[in-house]
């Protein structure tokens, strides 16, 4: 693939999720404005009120990615904030991107996961819902939310779904099936909006190097009375390229699949997990 694409030149994107530099999303967002995209980081805007959770973006991380994206590559950048959640928030951010002529590129990248690790049958009932508000049901308020706007000039959306949603982990059966969702939602999506010009994709990251993978390590490291690091070393003995990937190895396809050179490929949810999935 190649490490730019012409023709995003000039275009815009909203991506959620992305207003931390370590994140899947902050790599996505800054490989489509390498390529000349003009870039709306979308993302919560304040600290995570659940020390044990991940945490979020603050507005002033967010402010700084947008100020750092429009000086290094010379496009547009903004920082929004969105609560996936709410579609009142959803409302604003698409009234805030007016600015921007269009938006040709939606990143549903946005997700978390609450109430973990626990079997099924011990699931705090709050956890899970929440688990599938963000995940699932925040993919579906954005994209429609975005679906006006981007019918007039057609363009793409790409759903940042996980391996998760194909071969399930321990003790994380709502983020899971949230993912799992998100995947048929792709296509579901793809099969209404070809008419439109619009193509819509999923990604599927495996073992991905964020925040939210370190703090997997440190879970499991105390369940198993280890260590983080011995936890990601057993886990990579289970990746045919033995190691943990990187969040750019994840934008690198985003932009694939944003450009041209991907134009006859949507309803598809593709794996990035050095080899730990074979399957479709």
């Amino acid at each position: 693939m190649s490490s730019a694409y012409t023709d995003l030149k000039g275009k815009t994107a909203i991506v959620t999720g992305a207003g931390k530099k370590t994140g899947i999303g902050y790599a996505i967002a800054r490989k489509l404005a390498a390529c000349g995209v003009n870039i709306v980081i979308a993302d919560i805007g304040k600290q995570q009120e659940d020390p044990g959770q991940v945490s979020t973006a603050t507005s002033g991380e967010m402010e700084q990615i947008a100020a750092d994206l429009s000086g290094r590559f010379e496009v547009e950048a903004m920082a929004v904030t969105l609560d996936v959640t709410d579609s009142a928030s959803v409302a604003r951010m698409i009234k805030e991107t007016e600015r921007f002529e269009a938006i040709h590129f939606l990143v549903n990248n946005a997700g978390a996961s609450f109430g973990v690790p626990n079997a099924v049958e011990n699931y705090d009932e709050s956890a899970w819902l929440k688990t599938i508000d963000v995940n699932l049901h925040g993919v579906f308020r954005v994209s429609k939310a975005v679906l006006p706007v981007m019918k007039k000039t057609g363009g793409c959306i790409i759903n940042i779904a996980s391996r998760a949603g194909k071969v399930p982990p321990l003790f994380n059966a709502a983020y899971a099936t949230a993912k799992a969702g998100v995947i048929m939602l792709t296509k579901a999506m793809a099969k209404e909006l070809a008419g439109a010009g619009i193509r819509v994709n999923a990604i599927c990251p495996g073992q991905i190097m964020t925040d939210i993978e370190k703090w997997r390590f440190e879970l499991e490291a105390a369940v198993f009375n280890t260590t983080a690091k011995e936890r990601e070393m057993e886990m990579c003995k289970t990746i045919p390229l033995g190691r943990i990937g990187d969040p750019s190895e994840v934008a690198a396809l985003a932009a694939f699949l944003a450009s041209d050179a991907s134009s006859y490929m949507t309803g598809q949810a593709i794996n990035v997990t050095g080899g730990q999935l074979m399957e479709l």
